[in-house]
């Protein structure tokens, strides 16, 4: 299909003021190439026609931030608290594999009454990103722990995983984009008007803002219209990891859990329950790159819990289908729009075995005063999320056979 011009193409996003060359270190730098004549704001009412990068913020009340594809692929966040993830794909896509197995509407009803709601779109101000391709699914999946050891005051509402789930318009495919909880971003102004609108990790948005703030800040970063928001908190995860027996998951190197009753997770392939699962996709101060293990390791295990959940075992067996649909739905909470019936037919044709993960393109670690951060790589990220506007992931891949994880 068609698509019109990308009003966000080569543009990264350039929150505030120009920052200050000796307070951000590692920073990418905004490609010379990228042409900002003639923006005119078309991703958000609160910049003036022919907004040039670094000069100024957007107008309070307005807009929230720079557009994903404008001067700088989003960067900017503070700090924040919630963690929702993780298992919410695989639920998801369980979930419509047993509409598929099932198909009983009554009972799909009596399912989505399980499920918690938020209002994550309503309170949203401003102009949103458009959808240059009709017929695609993107999902913003949020994580968080409410019993993370780590974390302080049990970790209630601290932001800890965010990814991008997006479906083509095929429906053939799927891509579970990980984005760096301590990436550096704009956070637009909070829908209140109390916080935000200042650079900050980007997991910070949901403090300042809730899920509303959470959606602002990736849509301002990624120029990508989420269309549903979907939250889980991991203590959930175990229940749902054991309704279905337990996951097979690859360990990559030896590790003593710094957590618990320390178990030992040896090297190999290995079974786990949930609460073993929970704990292995938790640890990340034993590896050297921390948390982007971490997110690897919560990747693969999204893959392994769907590939258990697609298996012809719980499919087959009424009473094992049911009971992971019930406990998946409990451990859910949705936007307000969300259909269960129509994510489910959305998501019918997927598996295991052809979701793509992917990590949103950055530059590494880098220091902004006095915090460790994530720095985006702008350009990458631009490129990796004009593909996803425009319904191309399946050429981005091709093409960077190295960022993508089967």
């Amino acid at each position: 299909m068609a698509s019109s011009p990308d009003p966000y193409a080569g543009r990264a996003s350039v929150p505030g003021p120009a920052p200050d060359p000796g307070r951000i270190t590692g920073r990418a730098a905004v490609p010379p190439e990228v042409d900002y004549a003639g923006y005119d704001g078309g991703y958000d009412s609160g910049y003036a026609p022919g907004y040039p990068p670094g000069a100024g913020r957007a107008r309070p009340g307005r807009g929230g931030g720079r557009p994903p594809g404008g001067p700088r692929p989003a960067l900017v966040g503070k700090r924040r608290r919630w963690r929702k993830v993780l298992v919410t794909t695989a639920v998801v896509v369980a979930l419509v594999l047993g509409l598929g197995a099932g198909g009983i509407y009554f009972y799909v009803r009596e399912l989505e009454k399980n499920m918690g709601r938020v209002e994550a779109f309503s309170p949203i101000y401003g102009e949103r990103p458009d959808k240059p391709v009709s017929g695609t699914l993107n999902v913003l999946i949020l994580g968080s722990d409410s019993r993370d050891p780590d974390a302080p005051g049990g970790g209630v509402y601290r932001a800890d995983t965010i990814m991008l789930l997006h479906v083509p318009s095929s429906r053939d495919q799927a891509y579970l984009i990980s984005i760096p909880r301590d990436l550096w971003v704009y956070i637009p102004l909070s829908p209140d008007g109390t916080a935000g609108d200042t650079e900050a990790k980007i997991n910070a948005a949901t403090a300042f803002g809730g899920v509303p703030l959470a959606v602002m800040a990736v849509e301002n970063y990624t120029g990508v219209r989420v269309d549903q928001v979907m939250m889980i908190d991991f203590a959930g995860f175990v229940e749902v990891t054991d309704a279905l027996g337990g996951v097979e998951m690859y360990i990559e190197q030896t590790i003593t859990s710094i957590h618990g009753d320390h178990r030992v997770f040896e090297e190999g392939h290995q079974h786990l329950n949930g609460e073993e699962a929970l704990d292995y996709i938790r640890q990340r101060y034993q590896f050297a790159d921390g948390d982007f293990t971490r997110m690897r390791n919560q990747q693969q295990f999204l893959k392994a819990l769907m590939g258990k959940a697609a298996d012809s075992g719980t499919l087959t067996n009424p009473a094992k289908l049911n009971a992971f649909l019930q406990t998946a739905t409990r451990t859910l909470t949705v936007d307000e729009e969300f259909s269960l019936l129509s994510v489910g037919w959305k998501l019918r044709n997927l598996r295991g075995d052809n979701l793509t993960f992917l990590t949103s393109p950055h530059n590494g670690a880098g220091q902004v005063g006095d915090q460790s951060v994530v720095l985006s790589d702008d350009e990458g990220a631009a490129e990796l999320y004009a593909a996803v506007r425009h319904d191309q992931m399946a050429q981005w891949a091709a093409d960077h056979p190295d960022a993508v994880r089967e």
